[in-house]
């Protein structure tokens, strides 16, 4: 199944959503509704709130709440981008300057903090204390993530197992509250509700994983930044762990030095390890395994188009090149 052949089976849903994002982004405070325009209307792929949409019509959910919930995803999600580039003091993303770029640090997180403030404002509209619980626990974890993230920045001594745990919470955190939400809201049983969460979870962590083997491995033209984006960060990502693990000690002295000192001054070294070890296909590989045990956690729900989609999505996650 193609991407857009999903997007096609929540086509109207989507619609629903996106307009929901427009009306509850509204704020008599201007500069809010500039930046919030600008980071929402960005081109991204809204692949958090389509998975909320497919889990809960995966259920045969016919509610509309479902648009609700995506719309505080994909809110909760913007937010962390915000915030992100602030900390990263990155100045591109998917092709454009990041918000900070143009209205400034100080703009970007109070923004940031607005629409985390109205994603929870939504949610109590809601009235559902589950949809609470789940994701209040989600952010918080998020949260963590990004603190265990600064704290392995310029470390070369970040293991594999940091890395995963990093990942696990920033990025499939977040993947795996809102599959599990989709569940909530089609009243599955409680093996179904784990099901869709550990889909989630393991579908989040492979497009992660992928995310950080493209740095590596394609153009800035291709993903909107530059290659060598996380080195420059001194974020010890797994293509670099993989090549520090197995390269020779010249090169893991060599990405060592790199890694304290962040910075794109020797990314031919660093790219000349990467290939030379594999890094790019073993972490290819650990990102397969994670996008099979998603597709293996969906044998739990009823057979549907929905589900098939969710599958495909698993797939889209291992094969996309931005």
């Amino acid at each position: 199944m193609e991407m857009s052949t999903i997007r096609e089976l929540v086509e109207e849903d989507m619609k629903a959503v996106d307009a929901l994002i427009l009306q509850r982004l509204q704020s008599d405070v201007v500069l809010i509704n500039q930046v919030g325009h600008y980071i929402v209307n960005s081109g991204g792929k809204r692949l958090r709130p389509m998975i909320v949409l497919l889990a809960a019509r995966a259920l045969n959910y016919q509610g509309n709440r479902h648009i609700d919930l995506a719309a505080v995803i994909e809110f909760i999600h913007t937010a962390t981008l915000l915030h992100d580039d602030v900390v990263d003091e990155s100045d591109m993303r998917r092709n454009r300057d990041t918000a900070n770029a143009v209205w400034g640090n100080a703009a970007s997180v109070l923004v940031g903090d607005f629409l985390y403030s109205r994603s929870f404002e939504m949610m109590v509209d809601m009235g559902m204390m589950r949809v609470m619980e789940v994701l209040s626990h989600a952010t918080n974890r998020i949260a963590e993530g990004e603190v265990l993230q600064l704290l392995n920045c310029n470390d070369p001594d970040t293991t594999e197992e940091k890395y995963r745990e990093v990942i696990l919470r920033k990025t499939a955190t977040l993947f795996e509250a809102g599959s599990r939400l989709g569940a909530v809201l089609g009243e599955a049983t409680s093996e179904q509700e784990q099901a869709l969460a550990d889909y989630g979870l393991h579908l989040g962590i492979a497009f992660q994983i992928i995310d950080d083997a493209l740095d590596y491995s394609t153009s800035s033209e291709e993903i909107g930044k530059n290659i060598g984006d996380d080195l420059e960060e001194g974020k010890p990502t797994l293509p670099i762990l993989r090549a520090m693990e197995v390269g020779t000690p010249e090169q893991r002295q060599a990405l060592r030095e790199v890694i304290e000192k962040g910075g794109r001054e020797h990314i031919d070294v660093v790219m000349a390890a990467i290939e030379s070890t594999d890094a790019i296909e073993y972490t290819a590989r650990l990102a397969q395994e994670e996008a099979e045990k998603a597709k293996t956690a969906l044998l739990t729900l009823p057979s549907s188009p929905f589900r098939d989609a969710l599958t495909a999505l698993a797939d889209f996650s291992v094969r996309r090149r931005s």
